[in-house]
């Protein structure tokens, strides 16, 4: 066969091909059209809405039924369990505890205000104060200050066991995204109280923190896009944090609030999310139910 016919017949393959990979590709294209188009005529249906919002049952009785087991208010404990999710070997109980801290860290930061002013003036003296004179004062203060430094460490440990073990999989996606937000508000809680004891380590702490706000993008006058945006020293996200230019009375009022109220109300309201989240997605995500040997029934010999 001539040499230009190999070619020929060569070159022909190879559009017929590189066609058929095409026709491909606008399949495959023509086919998540349809999807998208689908999803947003019956949103209802798509994955990401389910996983954000719950659905309901049919309203037929077992459903009903079913509605009230599952129900966080109606009915507080789950009905059934798996065994091996909750074992702590696979847990390590970090969210409990996570919880629990975050309770401690409520009443004794509720009791540590009756002692504290946030002014430039009385806040390092009532530091001072509380640990001298108030009775346990310095035993109060220090529960305080070690609950939170757990609570940082616990919330990374539940996370990173949330991830070992692929909780964060489907349908539980929406509530790993609230556990994301959970850990920032906890680090922000964390960072808020480090100014309140008005002492060199927190002025040096929070200096550091909000001049790296200042590279923030889009909100920062130092950041990507920032001076396109007109941020500057006196209108960016730094000026907002502390109030102003420098870290001083009011950087302190708006720390106290931040840490006092705002984030502590906020992570509240997550948290019921967050837990009932677990209610509805089926409970902790575990390993299958395995049973043990003196529930495995022998069979009857014919």
């Amino acid at each position: 066969m001539p040499e230009d016919l190999k070619d020929q017949n060569g070159s022909k393959k190879g559009l017929t091909a590189l066609l058929d990979e095409v026709k491909g590709e606008v399949k495959v294209l023509k086919e998540k059209g349809a999807e998208d188009v689908k999803a947003l005529q019956d949103p209802e249906k798509t994955q990401l809405y389910k996983s954000i919002f719950r659905v309901k049952h049919d309203d037929k009785p077992r459903s009903r039924a079913l509605g009230v087991l599952s129900n966080v208010f109606l009915h507080l404990h789950p009905a059934k369990i798996n065994r091996d999710a909750v074992a702590y070997n696979y847990t390590w109980g970090m969210g409990g505890i996570t919880f629990y801290l975050f309770v401690v860290l409520t009443f004794t930061g509720t009791l540590l205000m009756f002692y504290y002013h946030p002014t430039k003036v009385q806040a390092f003296r009532d530091i001072l104060y509380l640990e001298h004179d108030v009775p346990f004062g310095k035993l109060l203060r220090n529960m305080h200050r070690w609950a939170a430094h757990l609570m940082i460490i616990t919330v990374w440990l539940h996370m990173f066991r949330v991830f070992l073990t692929g909780s964060y999989k489907k349908p539980r996606e929406f509530n790993w995204v609230v556990g994301v937000i959970l850990m920032l508000l906890t680090m922000l809680l964390s960072f808020t109280g480090y100014l309140l004891p008005d002492d060199q380590l927190g002025f040096w702490a929070v200096t550091v923190g909000t001049n790296m706000a200042r590279a923030t993008p889009l909100l920062g006058h130092e950041g990507p896009f920032g001076p396109q945006l007109g941020m500057t020293a006196y209108n960016d996200v730094r000026f907002g944090l502390l109030g102003g230019s420098i870290v001083d009375s009011n950087a302190l009022l708006r720390a106290y609030i931040w840490h006092c109220i705002a984030i502590p109300l906020i992570a509240s309201i997550f948290m019921v999310v967050h837990f009932w989240r677990v209610r509805k997605d089926g409970g902790i995500s575990g390993p299958a139910p395995m049973m043990l040997a003196s529930e495995i029934k022998e069979e009857r010999k014919l």
